[in-house]
């Protein structure tokens, strides 16, 4: 998942990026909300966290801005004021959740954790589909009960086709979650990545869920759904030219 934070407290903030990004967060820090602004024009984002007391425009103002925009990304703020007229301002402009300074790291990855998973219709940690199971707050990935060793990288792309099963997924979406625009490799290293995460889904029999859409990209399908027929993609061959297992009956 990808956050993006607006604040100018660079202790606070360096600590929670860390502590983001060692749990495999793609996250981006500005310190302005012109800043802010022009990252949603180019990036699409699962939580936006902000100060209120931004140099160039209230945090209130931006919140609002970004809603008169239609950007429906959850907001929280993050501030060391904590009257409540003020959390009220916040909240009336757009915001999803107030948390005050200093705060404890443990509290603030709950709340980030519970917003991501409201923005996705989510009411608990794990998502399932079939016989695959993954659990956002541990990150462990499991298909038929067995656990599946991913790279950082693998568990990124596996999460964002979770969360949006069923859709098709370009590359270039693909990219814009793992690197956010920074140092991106070459766009067919998404292919190397699906390979290689299809593989280890192969060895526990579920290597027909994620699926080759021809000129697009790439979808996550309910092995049930597949079964009945209804909305199937046909599974296309590897990147690599190895043609997918044939399905059983």
């Amino acid at each position: 998942m990808r956050i993006l934070i607006a604040d100018t407290d660079s202790v606070a903030v360096n600590y929670l990026v860390k502590v983001l990004e060692k749990s495999s967060y793609a996250v981006d820090h500005v310190r302005t909300a012109d800043e802010a602004l022009n990252m949603f024009k180019h990036y699409d984002y699962d939580l936006f966290i902000t100060e209120l007391n931004l140099a160039d425009l209230p945090g209130e103002e931006l919140i609002r801005q970004l809603r008169r925009s239609r950007i429906a990304t959850p907001v929280m703020v993050l501030s060391a004021r904590m009257d409540s007229s003020t959390k009220v301002a916040a909240f009336s402009a757009g915001a999803d959740d107030y948390v005050t300074k200093p705060f404890d790291i443990n509290e603030a990855q709950a709340r980030i954790q519970a917003l991501t998973r409201r923005a996705y219709g989510i009411s608990e940690p794990r998502l399932r589909v079939g016989p695959l199971e993954l659990d956002l707050e541990s990150r462990m990935v499991s298909v038929n009960g067995h656990f599946l060793h991913l790279t950082s990288k693998e568990y990124s792309i596996l999460e964002l086709l979770l969360l949006r099963k069923g859709a098709v997924l370009t590359k270039d979406m693909f990219l814009n979650h793992l690197y956010g625009g920074i140092d991106e490799p070459e766009m067919k290293i998404i292919d190397v990545f699906i390979c290689k995460l299809r593989r280890k889904l192969q060895r526990f029999g579920a290597e027909h869920m994620i699926t080759t859409v021809w000129g697009r990209g790439y979808i996550l399908q309910d092995p049930a759904a597949i079964s009945n027929g209804a909305n199937h993609v046909a599974p296309q061959p590897f990147s690599d030219g190895t043609p997918p297992m044939r399905q059983a009956g």
